[in-house]
């Protein structure tokens, strides 16, 4: 008939200790896996919000710099006209000033007649130039503006798509760290719970040796 094994106190709890170290060997693992996504996630998500701020920046972006040029359009055909509008008073007013003097008998091209339709003419081209220059400046100016909104806002989504992948990197190397350090402390805290056990036997010089009575040993067939 087979004797009951001699299994000390220290060796049951040893054992007991195992079981709970390879629980939480695992919980670790487990905690270190799911704190892991959780920073892969934060850099997905990171980039990912930031891209879709620079595609929504640059939309807008495009949709105002369109209307800067619109208006600046308009106001350059503005200034068009008016200059369009100076030439028709001008022909208007040297016409009705020849009429006069026609109907007065006095020569078209001579005397105060020519001298009022001179004046007239120069007074009207400085007015048209300046109703040119500030067609010309308009679009200038508009086309100046708008491109420097696309610019600007090019140049803040480079930063912006920079600094989430800056970010996001960082978020990944935390994670592996976590990883890491995770896995390290599953496999110490196992690896305590087999040293206890070691400790625990006799034959590998461990020092109890009560034996545990409530222990049954082999499935407690014996």
């Amino acid at each position: 008939m087979a004797t009951k094994p001699n299994v000390t106190l220290g060796q049951a709890q040893a054992v007991g200790g195992l079981l709970d170290a390879y629980a939480s060997s695992e919980m670790q693992k487990a905690s270190a896996i799911q704190q892991q996504t959780a920073y892969l996630v934060q850099a997905r998500d990171t980039l990912a919000v930031a891209q879709v701020r620079a595609d929504l920046d640059s939309t807008y972006a495009a949709v105002q710099a369109g209307r800067m040029l619109q208006k600046a359009e308009t106001e350059s055909r503005n200034w068009q006209i008016a200059g369009n509008t100076l030439l028709r008073n001008m022909r208007q007013t040297n016409a009705t000033v020849r009429a006069r003097a026609a109907a007065s008998g006095v020569a078209l091209g001579a005397g105060s007649v020519e001298g009022v339709q001179a004046e007239n003419v120069a007074a009207t081209m400085r007015d048209l130039g300046v109703a040119d220059l500030n067609a010309l400046t308009a679009k200038v100016l508009g086309f100046d503006d708008a491109m420097g909104l696309l610019q600007s806002t090019d140049l803040q989504n480079t930063l912006n798509l920079f600094q989430a992948k800056r970010q996001s990197g960082q978020y990944s190397i935390a994670a592996e760290s976590t990883r890491r350090s995770g896995g390290m402390l599953s496999n110490m805290t196992l690896a305590r719970g087999v040293a206890n056990v070691i400790k625990a036997d006799p034959l590998s010089g461990g020092s109890s040796t009560t034996v545990d009575p409530d222990f049954k040993g082999y499935g407690g067939r014996y």
